[in-house]
């Protein structure tokens, strides 16, 4: 399960760049009821969404050139800089060298597939995970998952178990200590074509995904897929922001632990 206390491998920050991040604060505030805080004027613009006054991810400008609206997932590491080195050995790219942010170091890369991630060296990240309008799910979409869990496996250590869903096989990911189902933090699955691009979705946690489905309609968004019932996970939907940034909802079923 995704949360607050952050080991090795497990989800630890997310942030959106976007090229209007008043736009896009504005829409997020009507979609999820977050509350955006700027991190001040040496943040670049940078700055935090908060829900009941926890911090539920990040939102800035985009800094790098032909970069695209998009959410980028950071993963907990101990060593941002041997990460660095794995990644590249492993046939994956370093898009923004390590470096350190007050207590913290981060780095940004693409794995061999294309899929962009980051990493976080630090003991703090989100705030609220696994609660309602917050995040609770991340999903690498891959054009060869077996392949690609070989190489966040190299990096991580994760671990991954083969599930059943509609027309695929899922693979639920884990981080590489404690109990398996406990340490559950995303999947991957395959492209759903080859026009597809290789990326890792988060999903944000709703009481109602038909009613958020309308407030994204209604705000300049796009739904790409209508909210639909998945059996034994919950009542999910696939959206985009108006910069055409991905993400995704899910009402959780409530029979599952």
């Amino acid at each position: 399960m995704l949360g607050t206390v952050f080991r090795t491998g497990s989800p630890i920050w997310i942030d959106l760049g976007s090229p209007d991040t008043e736009r896009a604060a504005a829409f997020y505030g009507a979609v999820f009821g977050w509350e955006f805080v700027s991190a001040g004027p040496e943040g670049g613009g940078y700055g935090f969404f908060q829900k009941n006054g926890g911090t539920v991810a990040g939102l800035g400008p985009l800094t790098e050139h032909g970069a695209s609206p998009a959410w980028m997932t950071y993963f907990r590491t101990g060593d941002a800089r041997a990460t660095a080195r794995a990644v590249t050995h492993a046939g994956g790219t370093v898009r923004t060298a390590p470096m350190s942010m007050g207590e913290a170091t981060l780095a940004q890369f693409t794995d061999p597939q294309g899929a962009q991630f980051a990493v976080l060296q630090s003991g703090r990240g989100l705030q609220r995970a696994s609660e309602e309008d917050a995040l609770v799910w991340v999903e690498l979409h891959a054009g060869d998952p077996e392949a690609a869990i070989g190489f966040y496996r190299g990096l991580f250590g994760w671990r991954d178990q083969e599930m059943q869903a509609p027309g695929m096989t899922y693979r639920v990911l884990s981080i590489k200590d404690g109990d398996q189902q406990e340490g559950s933090f995303g999947g991957v699955a395959p492209l759903r074509d080859d026009r597809e691009d290789a990326r890792w979705v988060p999903y944000f946690a709703v009481a109602d995904a038909d009613a958020i489905v309308t407030a994204v309609g209604g705000n300049g968004g796009t739904v790409l897929m209508p909210a639909a019932n998945i059996p034994g996970v919950g009542r999910i939907a696939w959206l985009a922001d108006p910069g055409q940034a991905v993400f995704a909802v899910l009402r959780p079923d409530p029979r599952q632990p």
